[in-house]
This record gives structure tokens, C-alpha cells and sequence, in this order.
């Protein structure tokens, strides 16, 4: 059984860090794209990064690029994404997704397996 499991969620001030993690099991990882997307209250799901196991040049949507970085640990199947200079508009409740590809329409269009999600919250 897929099984993504997210954390590392919570209330942080804007222009803080917070660092969420997502731990998968129940298929090969290094066969699957690992994405996490976002959704606010009110608002659409947002695709924000992936990372294929086949590439380790993330993908990142422009709304995070330059502040988020994906990285991905293999031998404990997990994937990072540390977000940095946070402010009150990511705050949204964060999801872990893997899928067979990494790219701008697998974030558009999500990915196969979902986790059930990481609250965040950005004070201002």
C-alpha cells in the first residue's frame, strides 16, 4: 500500500523557515516523482515543486522559486522541502504527492498518490 506521510507543519512568522518532510513507503521510490502541492482556504490547489527519482533538479513553480528547496533522501525515502522567507500568502495546508513524472503539468494536474497533509501558518 502507497502510503505518504507529511510533517513538520505549524505556525511560523513571516520571513521564517519551516522545514516539512515526507516519508513515503509502499512502492519503489527511486521510480516515482515526488511532488508537494498546496491549498489554501478558498483557493485552488497549487502545484509548488518535484523532484523525479531519475533527476535531482527539482522543479520549482514561481510563486516559491528562489525561497523553497526540494531535496530528496533516497536511502530513507523522504523527501524535503525547506521554506524560507515565509510570508502570511503560503500559508495553506501542504501535501505530499508521487506520480510517474515531475514536471510543470504533473503539478498542474497532480500526481497518483496523495498524502493527507501538513497545516501551515504564516503570521504576518
Amino acid at each position: 500500500e502507497v502510503q505518504l506521510v507529511e510533517s513538520g507543519g505549524g505556525l511560523v512568522q513571516a520571513g521564517g523557515s519551516l522545514r516539512l518532510s515526507c516519508a513515503a513507503s509502499g512502492f519503489t521510490f527511486d521510480d516515482y516523482a515526488i511532488g508537494w502541492f498546496r491549498q489554501a482556504p478558498g483557493k485552488e490547489r497549487e502545484g509548488i515543486s518535484c523532484i523525479s527519482g531519475s533527476d535531482v533538479r527539482p522543479y520549482y513553480a514561481d510563486s516559491v522559486k528562489g525561497r523553497f528547496t526540494l531535496s530528496s533522501d533516497n536511502a530513507k525515502n523522504t523527501v524535503y522541502l525547506v521554506m524560507n522567507s515565509l510570508k502570511p500568502e503560503d500559508t495553506a495546508v501542504y501535501y505530499c504527492a508521487a506520480g510517474t513524472a515531475c514536471s510543470w503539468r504533473s503539478l498542474l494536474y497532480g500526481m497518483d498518490y496523495w498524502g493527507k497533509g501538513t497545516l501551515v501558518t504564516v503570521s504576518s
